[in-house]
C-alpha cells in the first residue's frame, strides 16, 4: 500500500525539520513519486471530500507563492520592517523584491508541503478494503519507533544519517526528543482505541495494546521530554475516554469488579515502570523537569525578543521559514550561545512572526474549525472523528513549546487527523472486521 509505504519513509526520514539533512531529500523526493504514483496507479484522488485538510492545505500553499511575488521598489520599502535591509549601498534603490525577507527559505517552505499534500492524495485514493486498515497503520509506525527507542533504551547505539539527531538519545530515529515524545503519545492515544474497539478481535488486541501502554510511558520518561510527560497524560486519558464505550462493551458478561480491576492493573504496572525509571536513572524527562531552570531555558530568555521582532514586522511578517536569520539580526548579546535558536519553540507565535497577519488569520481559522467539528465528533458515537480532534489537540499543545509540525512525520500525523476530524472517505466495513469501527462518516 502506497499510504503505508510512504509513512515507513517518512518516519526513518522525516524525523527533522531542518532544511539541510538528507532526510528532506528522501521525504520530497518520495512524496512527489507517491502522488505520481497516486494518480497514475490507484484510484483517482478525491481531495475534494476532505474540505478541511485540503481548504487549509492549499491556504498555506498560496500564503508561500503570495509571499514570493516580487513587489514594486516604493511598495517594499513601505512594509513595516523593510528600513533596514534599504541602505543603497548593498541594496539597489529600484530592486524588485518579494515579501519575504529570505524567499530561499520561503521557497523550502513551500516544498516542505509535499509532504502533507501526498499524504492526502493518497488517503483519498484508496479503495474501500483499504480504508480501515489507517490507524492500524499509524499505530504499527508508531510501534517501530517505539521498539526502536526501546533498543536505544537498553544502551544501544542508533544513529539515523538521515536526521540530526544526537549520540545516545532515546528518539526513536526522530532528531527532537519533544517530536519524539509527541509522536509516543499519539501512539498512546491510539493504542487503547485500537484494543477495543473491534469486536471478536478485541479478545487479541486488548492485551497487546495493555502492553502497549506501560512501554509507551516508559519510552517517553527515556525520551528526555520535559513536554512529552504532559502530553503522555493527556494522550492517555482522551484515548481510555474514547474507549470507554469500546471496553464496557468487552466486558459486559464479566464481574463488575473486572474493569476497577484492569484499570488498578494498568496504573500499578505504569508505576512499576516509572519507579524502575527513577530508581535505575533512566527517567530523563523527570531528571530534566526537576533540574529545569526556567531563567536559563532560551525559550522563556528569546520570548520576549520574538515578541518584539512580531511587533517590527507585524501586519505582514518577515516570510515563512525565515525565523533564523530575523531572529540572527534581533539577537542580543546576552543571548548569544555555542548552539543556535533555531526556531521560536512556539510554533503559534512563529507562524505570525513570519506570516503576519494573513497567517494569523489562517492559524485561527483553523483552530476554529478544528473546535467546530471536535465539538460535534465528540458528541456523536463515531470513533475516528474523536481520534482525529484529539491527535491535533496533541500537537496544537506540542506546538505552543515547539516546532513539531515542521517535521515531515508529524505533517503526515496532522493530515491524516484532519481528514479523520473533518470526514474524507465513506467507510463501509463492518464494526467486527474492522481494526476500528465504522464511523458511518468519511476516513
Amino acid at each position: 500500500m502506497l499510504l503505508a509505504a510512504l509513512f515507513l519513509i517518512l518516519w526513518l526520514a522525516g524525523g527533522a525539520s531542518r532544511e539541510d539533512v538528507v532526510g528532506q531529500i528522501v521525504t520530497r523526493a518520495a512524496s512527489w513519486i507517491a502522488i505520481l504514483a497516486a494518480v497514475l496507479v490507484a484510484r483517482g484522488p478525491q481531495i475534494a471530500k476532505a474540505k478541511g485538510a485540503t481548504l487549509f492545505l492549499f491556504a498555506a500553499i498560496l500564503l508561500c507563492v503570495v509571499q514570493l511575488v516580487p513587489l514594486p521598489p516604493g511598495v517594499w520599502r513601505a512594509l513595516p520592517g523593510r528600513a533596514a535591509f534599504t541602505n543603497p549601498l548593498i541594496s539597489p534603490p529600484d530592486l524588485w523584491r518579494p515579501l519575504s525577507l529570505v524567499p530561499g527559505a520561503t521557497v523550502n517552505a513551500m516544498f516542505s508541503l509535499v509532504t502533507p499534500l501526498a499524504v492526502l492524495v493518497l488517503a483519498t485514493s484508496m479503495r474501500e478494503d483499504q480504508k480501515r486498515f489507517t490507524p492500524v497503520l499509524v499505530l504499527a509506525v508508531i510501534g517501530l519507533a517505539l521498539l526502536v527507542g526501546l533498543l536505544q533504551f537498553t544502551g544501544a547505539q542508533l544513529i539515523n544519517p538521515l536526521v540530526n539527531g544526537s549520540a545516545g538519545a532515546v528518539d526513536g530515529l526522530i532528531a527532537n526528543r519533544n517530536h519524539f515524545a509527541l509522536f509516543l503519545a499519539i501512539g498512546l492515544l491510539i493504542a487503547p482505541v485500537w484494543g477495543v474497539e473491534a469486536g471478536s478481535a478485541s479478545r487479541v488486541r486488548a492485551p497487546i495494546a495493555l502492553g502497549l501502554i506501560p512501554l509507551f510511558v516508559l519510552t517517553i520518561l527515556a525520551s528526555g521530554s520535559r513536554a512529552g510527560i504532559a502530553l503522555g497524560g493527556v494522550a492517555l486519558l482522551l484515548g481510555l475516554t474514547i474507549a470507554r464505550r469500546g471496553v464496557k462493551s468487552a466486558l459486559r458478561h464479566y464481574p463488575r469488579w473486572t474493569l476497577p480491576a484492569i484499570g488498578i492493573g494498568v496504573i500499578t504496572l505504569i508505576a512499576i515502570f516509572v519507579l524502575a525509571s527513577v530508581a535505575t536513572d533512566r527517567a530523563v524527562s523527570l531528571n530534566r523537569l526537576v533540574e529545569m531552570d526556567t531563567g536559563e531555558d532560551m525559550r522563556t530568555r528569546g520570548l520576549p525578543i520574538v515578541l518584539v521582532i512580531i511587533r517590527t514586522y507585524f501586519p505582514f511578517g518577515s516570510g515563512l521559514g525565515s525565523f533564523d536569520p530575523i531572529f540572527r539580526i534581533h539577537e542580543p548579546f546576552g543571548l548569544l550561545k555555542p548552539t543556535y535558536f533555531n526556531h521560536a519553540h512556539n510554533d503559534l507565535l512563529e507562524i505570525v512572526l513570519t506570516a503576519g497577519l494573513p497567517g494569523l488569520l489562517l492559524l485561527v481559522t483553523a483552530i476554529g474549525w478544528w473546535l467546530w467539528r471536535s465539538i460535534g465528533a465528540w458528541r456523536a458515537d463515531a470513533v475516528l472523528p474523536k481520534l482525529g480532534s484529539a491527535t491535533l489537540l496533541l500537537i496544537m499543545l506540542a506546538s505552543i513549546v515547539d516546532y513539531p509540525a515542521r517535521t515531515p512525520i508529524i505533517m503526515a500525523m496532522t493530515t491524516i487527523a484532519a481528514i479523520w476530524l473533518g470526514g474524507a472517505e465513506r467507510v463501509s466495513h463492518a464494526m467486527g472486521k474492522a481494526p476500528l469501527p465504522s464511523t458511518g462518516r468519511d476516513l
